[in-house]
């Protein structure tokens, strides 16, 4: 039995969507037509999603907050001793979002199929991370599936909470900045010209100041489309360059020499790396998968190849502290605990440990470089206007030397 999105007409012609669980296409066509619905379109929810996957296509990935919720939900009714697929289907009732509908009932077909989760899992890739169905089958082969779930259900909460901390640290600076060059280049493209007319008619030699401003509003008037479409081009070039996995990992691993950037892309890298470790090591995945795992969730490529040549030296027998601390990509805090949790046999409490100590970090430099770069960029709009101001005022105030 699977799970099929359907598109009907009703007798009154009215188009009718929705989900129904049937053998074959041709049975989810019988049963629409007891239903007095004539059948348009049947289509298997995998096969869909195989074929958006396939293809270029618009349609919108799940998010993050609702994998969590639908995660937080599935462990509950499993710890409450609910069968499998009678879990699933309750959760599938309770989403009010069409598409999350269909793919947990498109799950729930695979398993009343006689396959596991993790593999019901697995025809939704694009859902459901590797790190998801690699925790998901350790949790089914060990037998704690619900504790499994909880555990995943609190690591996609915290990477959307880190994800939306990160976003909302950058939207006040990045909103200021487009404001303050609106507003710069409103001045010098319609206020300025209006203004420089008045002296126009003036024989007498403008101060330093307001002839820079004229020839800088003159200079954006005539050449500001082609100055956009060359930031453009720019950008759209330079996005297409970094295409090139090699380009990609030369100005990453710059960004990382950047001071305060650098920290950020390694702290936020570091606690994605650790947290994800932890919630694998956490569901008895073997070291070396969960190593492989949890380098792919890095996405600085630097710090991602350090990991991959951490796991080959794991591979060969070495610690896995000291086999990180080789590239000195990461953090000597992190280190340090990932070491400590090897010879003490508690390496999944040490890595939780680095993963909190690296998101605390994380939160206070995301709060100060907020707290200032606000009041920095303020301060600079401010200087903008004052000399824009100024430019304009300066030659009225000598404006008996200029006629005389």
């Amino acid at each position: 039995m699977g799970a099929f999105e359907y598109t009907a007409l009703d007798p009154a012609g009215k188009e009718r969507k929705g989900i129904l669980e049937g053998d074959t296409p041709r049975h989810i066509r019988q049963l629409l037509r007891e239903q007095q619905l004539l059948p348009v379109t049947v289509a298997e929810v995998a096969q869909k999603e195989a074929k958006a996957q396939r293809s270029f296509s618009l349609l919108r990935r799940v998010s993050s907050t609702d994998l969590a919720l639908f995660t937080r939900q599935l462990a509950t009714l499993v710890r409450a001793g609910l069968p499998l697929e009678e879990s699933l289907l309750a959760v599938s009732q309770q989403t009010e979002k069409p598409r999350v509908q269909s793919i947990v009932l498109g799950v729930r077909s695979r398993v009343m199929e006689g396959h596991t989760l993790a593999d019901g899992f697995a025809e939704f890739p694009r859902v459901f991370p590797e790190i998801y169905r690699a925790t998901v089958a350790a949790g089914e082969q060990s037998g704690h599936l619900d504790n499994v779930l909880e555990r995943l259900a609190e690591y996609t909460e915290s990477r959307e909470q880190i994800r939306q901390k990160v976003l909302a640290a950058l939207l006040y600076p990045i909103v200021l900045t487009i404001m303050c060059f609106a507003i710069v280049s409103g001045l010098l493209v319609f206020v300025v010209p209006k203004v420089v007319a008045v002296f126009e008619s003036a024989k007498g030699k403008l101060p330093l100041i307001t002839r820079v401003l004229i020839n800088t509003s003159d200079f954006l008037r005539h050449n500001g489309l082609y100055l956009l479409v060359a930031a453009v081009a720019a950008v759209w070039l330079f996005r297409r360059w970094l295409r090139d996995p090699a380009a990609k990992r030369r100005v990453q691993r710059f960004l990382l020499t950047v001071p305060i950037v650098g920290k950020l892309s390694r702290g936020f890298n570091t606690a994605r790396f650790t947290r994800t470790f932890s919630i694998l090591s956490a569901s008895a995945v073997p070291v070396l998968e969960a190593l492989r795992i949890s380098g792919e969730v890095v996405t600085n490529l630097p710090m991602r190849d350090a990991v991959a040549d951490a796991a080959a030296r794991v591979r060969e027998g070495a610690p896995i502290g000291r086999s990180l601390a080789v590239s000195r990509m990461f953090p000597p805090m992190t280190i340090h605990l990932i070491s400590s949790g090897e010879s003490s046999g508690e390496l999944e409490s040490m890595l939780e440990r680095a993963a909190i100590s690296q998101e605390r970090e994380l939160d206070a430099l995301l709060a100060a470089m907020v707290g200032l770069l606000g009041p920095m960029l303020i301060v600079l709009m401010g200087m903008f206007v004052m000399g824009i101001v100024f430019a304009m005022l300066l030659p009225i105030f000598e404006m008996n030397n200029l006629i005389h």
